[in-house]
């Protein structure tokens, strides 16, 4: 429909009535009760071109910001070190590959003969398990930059897009994470999850999706491709695309050159493919060669590109994920490291949740440890740490805020007992 109103309206027929004409044709004459007020977006009102005004100088400061981009990798590696605990080879690849995609942003932008050299973007891939703190790093190294950035699981993609989502929704989910600034989000970046899941083994029942057209979708994105703003399956969003075709064409799409793209996944069969190479599969209990599951990181470093295609990937698409890089898991020391140290431990959420109450809580050095054993036993990483955590606070929330205890002490003990600890709590209240 987008298509038949550009080229009417390219014949200077008005893109409202083109519309109308098609309401007509789809409802009928029940159509005829649309009634469509050119006047309110064909002139640029006051407020309109305040707004503009505005914008242009937001894109201005921003364009600016790029420009003076002078980050070197081992500050970008130090500040991740504030925030996630472990990965220490993936923060340096990552620290990299950043330095490296802006500083040719930069350039580009600087330097109108750096436009037309060949570039490789240094598209990532992160590979481990659940809950080691991959989305975290993306998230923190967005934020010290200041650029646009959204996250989206590569598993509600579909080839068409009419059944699931079309790949291009992410960079329109990547304007909106700009506050609707397009300019802005052609400097962001995108972050895919779950990417081992749309390999061309891995079958969905029940669902138009293809692992292979969607890899070849985002083909186009992680080069260079322009996007519109205006999904093809959305009426309403074909409406407005319309109604802005006359003053506002430039806004209308999204230039991705200059977007950096950094896939993830947990790539548990990949192990598998590894060891089958590289001759390290375990032949029964005894083996020497026998590793222990925690060891799959050890594989996950030697996977080849060979690997990744055997997996499921096609050679094109793996070949744009040129930056690889294996994440480690977490054990139950790390694990403590992370509610100890890191500047977004959980643990000070809960602390600030009781402050709300004005009851101050403390939590005991043995106490931390046994946290942290039993989040290490859920098997999902740092994420192991809320679940233990809800489960201990989640009685304490409820019933402490309505007595007049002023601070909340948790041991050892209580870890392993909330209930009676609770209890002996409430006691002494009455």
């Amino acid at each position: 429909m987008g298509d038949d109103i550009k080229n009417d309206s390219e014949d200077g027929n008005s893109p409202f009535e083109d519309i109308k004409r098609q309401f007509n044709d789809i409802f009928g004459s029940s159509a005829g009760k649309f009634s469509f007020m050119p006047m309110l977006v064909e002139g640029k009102s006051t407020a309109q071109g305040q707004g503009d005004t505005k914008e242009e100088d937001e894109n201005a400061k921003f364009v600016e910001k790029i420009r003076a981009f002078n980050l070197k990798p081992r500050e970008i590696k130090d500040y991740l070190d504030r925030f996630v605990i472990k990965q220490r080879e993936a923060k340096k690849v990552l620290a990299v590959a950043i330095c490296d995609h802006y500083n040719h942003v930069k350039q580009s932008l600087n330097d109108k003969n750096a436009k037309g050299k060949e570039y490789n973007k240094q598209n990532v891939l992160l590979l481990g398990p659940t809950g080691v703190g991959k989305t975290y790093l993306i998230k923190n190294i967005a934020k010290l930059i200041g650029v646009p950035f959204v996250k989206v699981d590569a598993t509600k993609f579909s080839e068409t897009g009419y059944v699931g989502s079309d790949v291009d929704d992410m960079i329109r989910d990547l304007v909106k994470s700009a506050n609707g600034n397009a300019n802005m989000a052609q400097y962001g970046i995108v972050f895919i999850d779950e990417i081992d899941k749309i390999a061309t083994s891995v079958g969905l029942e029940g669902r138009d999706i293809s692992g292979r057209g969607v890899q070849i979708n985002l083909l186009k994105l992680m080069e260079e491709s322009d996007v519109s703003l205006f999904s093809q399956t959305d009426v309403m969003a074909q409406i407005k695309a319309a109604m802005s075709m006359g003053n506002d064409r430039k806004h209308t799409t999204v230039n991705t050159k200059h977007i950096l793209f950094i896939a993830s996944g947990a790539f548990d069969k990949l192990t598998d493919i590894v060891k089958t190479r590289i001759g390290a599969r375990s032949i029964g209990f005894n083996s020497q060669n026998s590793r222990k599951t925690d060891d799959s990181y050890e594989f996950l470093k030697q996977a080849s590109t060979a690997d990744f295609i055997k997996f499921g990937f096609e050679p094109e698409f793996i070949g744009r994920l040129p930056v690889r890089v294996a994440c480690e898991s977490l054990n139950a020391s790390d694990l403590r490291d992370i509610l100890t140290s890191s500047e977004g431990s959980i643990l000070k959420q809960y602390v600030d949740d009781f402050a709300g109450y004005n009851i101050g809580l403390s939590v005991s050095d043995d106490a931390i440890w046994e946290i942290a054993q039993l989040a290490s036993e859920e098997k999902t990483g740092a994420r192991g740490l809320l679940t233990v955590l809800e489960r201990l606070f989640r009685d304490f929330k409820f019933e402490l805020p309505s007595t007049n205890v002023s601070k909340l002490e948790i041991t050892k003990a209580c870890v392993g007992n909330p209930e009676s600890e609770l209890e002996k709590i409430l006691k002494q209240c009455t």
